[in-house]
């Protein structure tokens, strides 16, 4: 059995809206960061959380902008560029979950797509001992600028294969971490992983990388 809550996080001094789910005797917790004009509805986003549950993995799908801001950014693209800004958010909401009563002592991993996987890097540098895998897909590591020195958490990059420039940004981004990393390029995909059979692909390859380094042995 899943509980599943919609509810508002406080974080970076204001409220994230948030869907968190939590499989009974869940292994571990991961926390979505969406893509600039994305948004916890995301429906390839719901996909890889739904896989991960059925894997016993709990997950948080939180927006980091508010509606407001939503609304603002339509006009400006002001923050959801604003990297910074959203792995502060993200980093807070990491903080919270990992504290809560529900959720407390559960290993937390962080999943970026597109720009938020820049955030989740920030985030997974500046909070070593809070978070314990990471994965990225279709991510722009290269926005997370220096601090990628800083991670040293086990990441797992996914690229489609006809998404040439960010397949080399990420290949740049592994050589000035200092963790383990691994790059997995899915054949005929494209950055949005809408080809047939591609999406799953990735749900695959993140609920290994995260029950790998999340759950206790005894679950894996």
């Amino acid at each position: 059995m899943t509980v599943q809550v919609s509810r508002r996080i406080p974080a970076g001094g204001v409220l994230l809206d948030a869907d968190v789910a939590l499989p009974d005797d869940a292994h571990g917790i991961v926390i979505f960061a969406h893509g600039s004009g994305s948004s916890r509805h995301s429906p390839r986003n719901r996909y890889v959380a739904e896989e991960l549950r059925r894997a016993g993995l709990g997950t948080v799908l939180a927006d980091l902008l508010t509606p407001d801001e939503e609304r603002a950014d339509t006009l400006t693209g002001e923050h959801r560029f604003d990297i910074a800004m959203l792995a502060d958010r993200l980093g807070e909401l990491t903080d919270r979950i990992a504290t809560e009563e529900s959720t407390r002592g559960l290993s937390v991993g962080l999943f970026g797509a597109s720009t938020g996987a820049a955030a989740a890097l920030i985030a997974a540098a500046r909070r070593p001992e809070r978070v314990r895998a990471v994965v990225s897909r279709g991510g722009r590591p290269d926005l997370a600028g220096e601090e990628l020195r800083a991670v040293h958490q086990p990441t797992l990059f996914i690229v489609g294969e006809r998404d040439p420039i960010v397949i080399e940004l990420n290949q740049e981004a592994m050589e000035r971490m200092g963790g383990e990393t691994r790059l997995e390029i899915i054949p005929t995909a494209t950055h949005l992983f809408e080809e047939r059979g591609t999406l799953e692909q990735v749900a695959h390859l993140a609920e290994i990388w995260f029950l790998r380094h999340l759950a206790p042995r005894q679950a894996r």
